[in-house]
């Protein structure tokens, strides 16, 4: 299997060396890192640890995933490609890349298509650090998760940005969501494809620096709305 990881970064220059470090070299192929945007010096950082470092100046989590994925598709335009693994992290040091072997094991060793971090299953063992999930964060995933469950009939807890994904079942789902619907658009559109999905706990700390979303009032209005408006269109659209 060949392991790639895509970072979505903007003004990182603090965590995302740290996060670079503790990703386990032996088992990536290829480190992508999608500058958003950044002031800071977060490109030269990404740089200096050997990554590939994509600039995306489309504001928006949905947009710098979307560059990381378009460069990795353009290398793998087979959709056959069962053996080649995506992995998406965040740059603010607040996931344990070091857990990227559990993340990625259930897709090479049981064919799973998609494998979620889930930072709730992880705080009901402990794992989760205190404080760093917010509560507007907790009650977000809950409701998003339940309603999920309520409309598709999948089980998540969760939509943790950590996450493994082969590139074949990556293609079918045609991710399009420009920023924060990113992550239940690729959980519903699982879950309409009847993919074979899994959650696994996962570490979480505070993150580095000040949150873009669940760090302030309006990033979190913003992020809540588009979620829940994502679940509402979901619903009615036959295709995905």
């Amino acid at each position: 299997m060949q392991i790639f990881v895509i970072i979505p970064a903007i003004n990182e220059e603090k965590s995302i060396g740290k996060v670079l470090d503790a990703i386990p070299k032996n088992l990536v192929k290829e480190i992508i890192v999608v500058d958003n945007g950044s002031s800071d010096n977060t490109i030269d950082k990404a740089a200096q640890s050997g990554s590939t470092v994509l600039s995306e100046n489309k504001k928006g989590y949905g947009n710098a995933c979307l560059k990381g994925m378009d460069y990795l598709f353009k290398k793998y335009p087979n959709d056959k490609n069962d053996n080649v693994i995506i992995v998406f992290l965040d740059g603010d040091y607040s996931d344990f890349p070091e857990e990227m072997n559990e993340i990625v094991e259930p897709i090479t060793e049981e064919d799973y298509d998609m494998v979620i971090g889930s930072r709730i299953l992880g705080m009901k063992k402990g794992m989760t650090h205190e404080g760093a999930l917010l509560p507007q964060a907790l009650f977000g995933n809950w409701l998003s998760t339940k309603l999920i469950k309520l409309i598709w009939n999948y089980s998540f807890t969760d939509l943790g940005p950590f996450r493994a994904v082969k590139i074949s079942s990556l293609k079918k789902m045609n991710m399009n969501d420009k920023n924060y619907g990113w992550t239940v658009e690729m959980q519903i559109k699982a879950a309409k494809l009847k993919m074979k999905c899994l959650e696994i706990p996962v570490s979480y700390r505070k993150r580095i620096g000040e949150s873009k979303v669940t760090g302030t009032v309006s990033g979190s209005v913003k992020a809540g709305v588009k979620i829940l408006w994502v679940i509402f269109v979901s619903i009615f659209k036959k295709n995905l």
